[in-house]
């Protein structure tokens, strides 16, 4: 009995983040090497799923840099990475292409049976707008976010689908490029107006000493945030997810997240709970 009252306390706890919530759209980024692990992937995909029965309208964004980069290693091909992006050129960006399309068919059909709806959206049908990306090296293929059509990926929430988007898009030429995923997701975000942007990642999220885990912040505003960037107490490999999220949040974007996909149920945990998961960003707390 009394494990069934915690249960029932638990849903009356989710209760107002339902209501609040509901109808509005939240954009989740999943990627890297947890988007291989099978279990953690069903976990997340599970908890998506969820979240499109209770009424919430998730946008996935998926990457797949891990899948690359082995694809990449077979084939003996070198893979060089300027400022955390992969060099593209047109041999390489066959093989992105190629992966991230195997991928989002395996999550739209994953989602799908779980019992929810999806719809997968790759280079063939792209829905994103890119344009060259300068950089100090010429980077080749590779894109930034310009446009996103929006209409398509509102009429697709509208019918309680699960829009599943692959990081690739086209420019104004018709010429296909790479798009570095986090980008793809805070932009995606921010157009589509989302009330949360939530990055699955293997850490827990921010400390403010990695090897003090009594540090780890729940919640901390953007301002804190840049100080801890400056203090050097945010390392390197975190610092372009954070990046992220100050985009979606300067987008207009309310609150962004940082979570351990590898948590049970991290997602709604994050989401559904008074004290969520992971770490919490926002303007103002």
């Amino acid at each position: 009995m009394e494990e069934a009252i915690k249960k029932a306390d638990v849903l009356i706890e989710a209760l107002p983040y339902i209501k609040e919530f509901h109808k509005k759209i939240t954009v989740i980024k999943y990627g890297g090497s947890i988007l291989g692990e099978e279990r953690v992937r069903k976990g997340v995909l599970e908890d998506i799923v969820f979240l499109s029965y209770m009424g919430l309208r998730p946008v996935l964004v998926h990457g797949g840099g891990p899948n690359i980069s082995d694809r990449m290693r077979k084939s003996g091909k070198k893979t060089d990475f300027v400022e955390g992006m992969r060099v593209t050129d047109r041999e390489t960006l066959k093989i992105v292409e190629e992966e991230l399309e195997v991928l989002n068919k395996e999550i739209v059909k994953e989602i799908e049976k779980l019992g929810g709806k999806a719809k997968g959206f790759t280079n063939n049908n792209s829905i994103l707008k890119v344009e060259k990306k300068k950089s100090k090296v010429d980077l080749g293929l590779v894109g930034k976010m310009a446009e996103i059509d929006t209409e398509l990926i509102l009429k697709e929430i509208s019918h309680h689908t699960i829009p599943v988007i692959s990081p690739m898009g086209k420019d104004a030429k018709g010429i296909t490029y790479n798009i570095n995923a986090d980008e793809v997701a805070s932009f995606v975000a921010y157009t589509l107006t989302a009330i949360k942007f939530v990055l699955l990642t293997n850490v827990k999220g921010i400390m403010r000493d990695m090897d003090d885990p009594n540090s780890f912040l729940a919640s901390i505003r953007k301002d804190e945030v840049k100080k801890l960037i400056k203090d050097k107490v945010i390392q390197e490999g975190m610092i372009p997810k954070i990046e992220a999220c100050f985009r979606a949040i300067d987008g207009g974007v309310k609150k962004a997240h940082i979570i351990d996909a590898k948590i049970p149920h991290a997602l709604l945990l994050e989401i559904f709970t008074d004290k969520g998961i992971g770490t919490e960003i926002a303007k103002d707390l």
